[in-house]
């Protein structure tokens, strides 16, 4: 991918003017408050803390160092949400990439998820991907059905792997798999 192919710009379903861009050291601290502020609503994120600033720019260059996908959703410039994909660190498990995302609440139902999916699938798809995995608690129904739209396959569950707010869900291993 070009630089100019990394950044994507669309308008969502609300107006919004939206950015999908790769995060810079300098998004560090928006992408830190971000997380702060899901944390203390959202329940379906895999996180109990959120990074240091310094931590966050640590994560963001090893990421593009490592060749790894890792891009901010961005609206007025303010980060609203990222997106990465981790490549398998082994060589027999470079074909692979594991797919990780949020967005605040503001920001979801309207069709961001959507062109994230596309980016993502077009970045795995020119790093030459095999397989792309992810998780997902079994209760994120408009998670769920946004990957089987995009044609992502259940591989598994795993009963009552998660306890959140008292209640046990199910987390759900998927693939997409990339054909020739």
């Amino acid at each position: 991918m070009t630089e100019n192919q990394q950044i994507k710009e669309f308008i969502a379903k609300n107006g919004d003017a939206v950015v999908l861009r790769p995060a810079r050291t300098d998004d560090a601290a928006q992408i830190v408050k971000a997380v702060e502020n899901i944390l203390k609503i959202g329940s379906y994120i895999q996180k109990e803390s959120a990074r240091t600033v310094n931590e966050e720019k640590e994560f963001i260059n090893e990421m593009k160092k490592l060749d790894n996908m890792y891009v901010t959703v961005e609206i007025e410039n303010k980060i609203v949400g990222i997106a990465r994909v981790i490549r398998g660190e082994l060589e027999m498990k470079r074909h692979t990439g594991l797919f990780r995302t949020w967005l605040i609440k503001s920001a979801q139902g309207n069709g961001i998820g959507s062109q994230i999916m596309d980016y993502t699938l077009d970045w795995c798809r020119t790093h030459e991907l095999h397989k792309l995995c992810l998780t997902v608690f079994a209760s994120n129904d408009l998670a769920v059905k946004l990957y089987e739209r995009y044609g992502f396959i259940q591989e598994g569950t795993q009963k009552e792997q998660v306890k959140v707010d008292g209640r046990y869900d199910d987390e759900i291993f998927m693939a997409y798999f990339f054909r020739a």
